[in-house]
């Protein structure tokens, strides 16, 4: 997945204003600890950031 990709769902699941925000303020144990733009910034796999979003709102699989 592209980062492209991945902020067009994060757009798609949140809306433009609230996934920036969510990104950059909300911490994710998954993420080991970090928020979705630190691990973004580490370089971590977009589609591993994008499942552990997913998995921390209960995304529906389709979103997935």
């Amino acid at each position: 997945m592209r980062l492209t990709e991945f902020w067009r769902r994060m757009d798609g699941r949140f809306g433009a204003a609230y996934a920036r925000s969510y990104a950059a303020d909300q911490v994710l144990a998954t993420l080991g600890g970090r928020t979705v733009q630190q691990a973004l910034e580490d370089g971590d796999d977009v589609k591993s950031v994008w499942r552990a979003v997913c998995e921390a709102v209960d995304a529906p699989a389709a979103e997935r």
